[in-house]
């Protein structure tokens, strides 16, 4: 679980921002928002971010996937370079690093991890581990004239001298240590826990284009997503369906039709790879029973289904991931595609049934601080543009009783602009410029 991630100079990010997810003192609604992943540490389940179009929601988000990226699929040449911009709009800010800082949890072990770069390379790079008090595990450096990376680990840290030679001569000027970690075979039992928190329990960003058909359709087949789960969410949901079924039919392969696909370079090549040397390739498709009236059963394809069906077909993959087992999901534009209603029901199920995971998610749903019953003031985020055309991020709870007196008034405090984070719109009148009425 996260406790706090910091990043600076990112984007329209430039000076430190920092999204936290320890609790405040209230107590409103305990049950169902706070997880205690050790003693004494009290974390919300439930991230929500407001702001204006182009305020830098998206960014924080965006922010936390570059961080997993880096660490996920290392570079391979040192040549590569990141894919990422620096604040433009200042004269230093494009010449000096950026910086992430991440506090996260695995296994009751409190971790402390900080990575600064620029574009050629990672220039510093610490992870520290609380167990019970902070210890450093690596403190990494990089020579920018000879390209080289040095590691120093911890004197709490166990690790033999030929396998540290071979972790820095793995770990690229532009490879975090933990993705050097990915390409060499030694042992670390403190690196082995961070990395896999990174691969599975950090989730990549959705987007509200992001089609997730494909990813919970295969894990319903694995038995990784539990299918009768699916038709509760979509029953409790009122749409009507009442089953799912999953059609599979294999087509034989012909060469003549493989060189065709070859061509089109439609698909990729490591399927293309699949499809030839088994000689078939499988097409899925996912059909929807519905129940109407007394016991009529009627069986639609998934493509027939309205967007919102479609969307929270995928939303109760992830509903079941985050209910079984320890998560941390990322959406932006969380209410694309769903009613209000729907959307309210997914956080609701979410918040009720889930007990080790977390949902970090930027919306424009304002309606939602009105529901005074199902929010808590920390859990709010705001996203405003300052002065300088840079982000600024701040929480509800932040505001003290003469801005907000109660839940109630959440709404209407933020839809007149006191909470700020709301776009500063002119009249909606334009001037002919070619002189014509």
């Amino acid at each position: 679980m996260i406790i706090n991630f910091s990043v600076q100079n990112f984007h329209s990010i430039k000076d430190k921002v920092t999204l936290s997810f320890e609790a405040t003192a209230i107590k409103d609604l305990e049950d169902y928002y706070i997880i205690e992943p050790k003693p004494g540490l009290r974390l919300l389940k439930l991230g929500l971010i407001y702001g204006a179009n182009a305020s830098g929601k998206t960014t924080i988000l965006k922010a936390l996937d570059f961080l997993r990226e880096m660490v996920l699929n290392p570079f391979e040449k040192k040549t590569d370079t990141f894919n990422f911009n620096t604040f433009l709009f200042d004269e230093k800010t494009p010449k000096e690093n950026t910086i992430f800082t991440l506090e996260f949890i695995k296994t009751e072990v409190k971790y402390l991890y900080e990575v600064e770069l620029n574009k050629q390379a990672v220039i510093n790079e610490k992870l520290y581990f609380f167990n019970p008090n902070k210890a450093l595990v690596y403190d990494r450096k990089t020579d920018t004239e000879k390209q080289l990376t040095t590691i120093l680990f911890g004197n709490k840290i166990k690790i033999n001298k030929e396998h540290k030679v071979s972790l820095e001569a793995n770990t690229l000027w532009n490879n975090t240590v933990l993705g050097g970690f990915f390409k060499t075979n030694i042992d670390s039992w403190e690196l082995f826990e961070v990395t896999d928190w990174f691969d599975n329990k950090l989730s990549s960003i959705i987007k509200p284009n992001t089609d997730l058909l494909a990813f919970v359709s295969d894990k319903i087949e694995s038995n990784e997503i539990n299918k009768n789960n699916i038709v509760v969410f979509l029953k409790k949901a009122d749409l009507k369906i009442t089953d799912i079924f999953i059609k599979k039919e294999d087509y034989t392969k012909y060469t003549d039709f493989i060189k065709q696909i070859s061509d089109l370079r439609t698909i990729s090549e490591s399927y293309l790879d699949k499809i030839i040397k088994k000689g078939v390739f499988e097409i899925k498709e996912i059909q929807f029973q519905h129940t109407i009236g007394n016991n009529n059963f009627y069986t639609l394809p998934y493509t027939d289904e309205s967007a919102g069906t479609q969307r929270y077909y995928q939303f109760s993959g992830l509903l079941d991931l985050m209910m079984r087992g320890e998560i941390i999901v990322t959406i932006d534009e969380l209410e694309s595609s769903l009613h209000p209603d729907l959307l309210k029901h997914f956080l609701l199920t979410f918040l009720v049934n889930s007990k080790h995971s977390q949902l970090i998610a930027t919306t424009h749903y304002r309606e939602l601080l009105m529901e005074k019953d199902i929010i808590r003031n920390d859990a709010i985020w705001f996203t405003e543009k300052k002065e300088d055309g840079s982000t600024d991020l701040f929480s509800l709870a932040d505001f003290d009783s003469s801005v907000i007196r109660n839940t109630s008034s959440v709404y209407n405090a933020y839809k007149i602009g006191k909470l700020g984070a709301v776009p500063n719109l002119s009249d909606y009148y334009i001037d002919n410029e070619d002189g014509k009425e």
